[in-house]
């Protein structure tokens, strides 16, 4: 019979320092818009083109390789609850200050 592993493998602490990403410009394939990118991989804000990721110049690091990366078994802050449904903070929930108007005073 074979077992299953009950745990998933601890992630593997990388050997190699990350490199700073270096900025590179291009034009945008689509519009012709100057547009600039980290590593050869470019969005255009004008047209929304956006190349593959393999067209970069390295390989992207892995989530364990991520120095911002959260501690292991720290989770997402909650968000926070909105407005009640049907609260408005609109101009409408406001109290007019005087007659609706076209309606006659003292009628």
């Amino acid at each position: 019979m074979t077992r299953w592993p009950t745990r998933p493998d601890p992630p593997r602490e990388s050997t190699t320092p990350l490199t700073a990403p270096e900025l590179t410009e291009a034009e945008c394939r689509r519009c012709g818009t100057y547009i600039a990118g980290l590593d050869g991989r470019y969005a255009c804000g004008v047209c929304g083109w956006v190349n593959d990721h393999s067209e970069g110049h390295r390989r992207l690091p892995r989530a364990d390789e991520d120095p911002d990366r959260p501690a292991q078994g720290r989770r997402r802050p909650r968000r926070l609850p909105g407005p009640p449904p049907g609260a408005s903070a609109g101009p409408s929930a406001r109290p007019s200050a005087g007659p609706p108007p076209g309606s006659a005073p003292g009628a």
